[in-house]
């Protein structure tokens, strides 16, 4: 089962992966930040390496998921290729860093490789405000990342509530990232370890269901063709 941590950059998506793999035993995916050749490019520059920087992360995002072997297990993946499409991209299309060919070419490139995509059966979003995303960028001291903006974070925030108000495709958790520091506070950790856990049992609980009630339809069916 696929447990996807979803937030904007420096909700804390890395260090919630983290803290559940190393507390509650989940396998951990992380987000290929480090591994990115365009990334610092992309915040110098980002009308020239836009499309190359996300075109990276979807490919990435996709080799994982067709690859993912979940029987038994509950994998944490660091950031989700629903956000690549939906926010990141769809963000920098907006703000014309993307054209609209590559656009296009890129949505087509997604449209192909969602058939073939391993759905998570639960996403938990890091809601959190702009100035505490500030805050948290600035704590963890990545370089490139001091190029980033307040306008740009605010942009993607309104575009991470439409993304998560309207998305359907898995059961949904929201953490207060403003109330819960979950990685200085070993209260609010605990906390929100014990919230993730009842929800990813809630998930379990759910599969249940649709086992049950794929053996019923299947009983049905044979009955009536006997």
């Amino acid at each position: 089962m696929i447990l996807g941590i979803c937030g904007n950059i420096g909700a804390g998506k890395s260090s919630l992966t983290s803290i559940l793999k190393n507390k509650l035993g989940f396998e951990a995916v992380y987000e290929a930040v480090d591994t990115n050749p365009y990334l610092s490019d992309f915040y110098k520059d980002m009308n020239r390496w836009s499309f190359h920087s996300q075109l990276f992360f979807l490919i990435k995002r996709f080799d994982f998921l067709k690859q993912v072997n979940d029987g038994g297990t509950i994998i944490v993946q660091d950031r989700t290729i629903y956000e690549d499409v939906e926010i990141f991209a769809r963000n920098l299309f907006l703000m014309n860093y993307i054209d609209e060919r590559d656009w296009n070419l890129y949505k087509e490139t997604f449209k192909t490789l969602a058939d073939h995509l391993k759905k998570p059966k639960g996403i938990v979003y890091i809601r959190c405000s702009v100035d505490t995303l500030n805050e948290r960028i600035k704590k963890r001291g990545r370089g490139f990342e001091n190029e980033i903006n307040r306008s740009y974070l605010e942009r993607l925030n309104d575009l991470y509530e439409s993304w998560f108000r309207n998305f359907d495709i898995a059961k949904k958790l929201v953490i207060n990232g403003d109330k819960y520091d979950f990685v200085e506070n070993q209260t609010h950790r605990k906390l929100i370890i014990d919230l993730v856990r009842d929800f990813v049992v809630s998930l379990y609980d759910g599969i249940q269901e649709e086992l049950f009630n794929a053996k019923i339809k299947g009983s049905l069916l044979k009955k009536k063709y006997q």
